[in-house]
C-alpha cells in the first residue's frame, strides 16, 4: 500500500507510535511536547504518511514538516524524529469525552484497526493519561 497523509501528530513512545486526532486547537501539538518532556519521540506534528505494513498501521514524518512542532506562542521548534513505527492507539482529543470507558473504540485508519480512546483535552495531567491509555488500550506485538 502507497503511503497517505494524514493530519494527526504523532509520537513514539518506546516502540509504539500514538496519532493524536483532534480539532485544530485542540491541544494535539501541547500534548506531544509534554509527551516528549517525558522520554517520547517525535514521529509528526499535525501531519503524518500512514502505510499499512503486515497487518500494522505505520506513521513515518511528512516530509513537509519533518522534525518541527508547533509550540504555541514560540513557533515551530525542531526536534529529533523517530523515523517510523507502528501506530498501537488513536487518541482523540474531544471536549465530550466520556468521563469513565469499559474499553476502547475501534477506528480504521489506513484499513486498519485500531484501538482509539477518547480524552477530554482540559486539565493537567493529559499527558500522563495518554501515557496510561498506551499502556491499557494500546496494541502489543509479539
Amino acid at each position: 500500500m502507497t503511503a497517505i497523509a494524514h493530519q494527526a501528530t504523532c509520537v513514539a513512545i518506546g516502540a509504539r507510535a500514538v496519532l493524536i486526532e483532534g480539532a485544530p486547537g485542540s491541544g494535539k501539538s501541547s500534548l506531544a511536547l509534554a509527551l516528549i518532556d517525558r522520554g517520547a519521540v517525535l514521529i509528526g506534528d499535525d501531519g503524518v504518511l500512514l502505510e499499512a505494513r503486515a497487518g500494522r498501521l505505520v506513521a513515518r514524518p511528512h516530509p513537509n514538516i519533518h522534525g518541527l512542532l508547533e509550540v504555541r506562542n514560540l513557533g515551530l521548534l525542531p526536534f529529533p524524529v523517530r523515523a517510523e513505527a507502528p501506530v498501537a492507539l488513536v487518541l482523540a482529543l474531544d471536549p465530550q469525552a466520556p468521563r469513565f470507558v469499559e474499553e476502547a473504540e475501534t477506528a480504521q485508519r489506513g484499513g486498519i484497526a485500531l484501538p482509539l480512546l477518547r480524552l477530554s483535552p482540559e486539565g493537567p495531567v493529559l499527558h500522563l493519561k495518554a501515557e496510561r491509555a498506551l499502556w491499557r488500550y494500546g496494541l502489543t506485538w509479539g
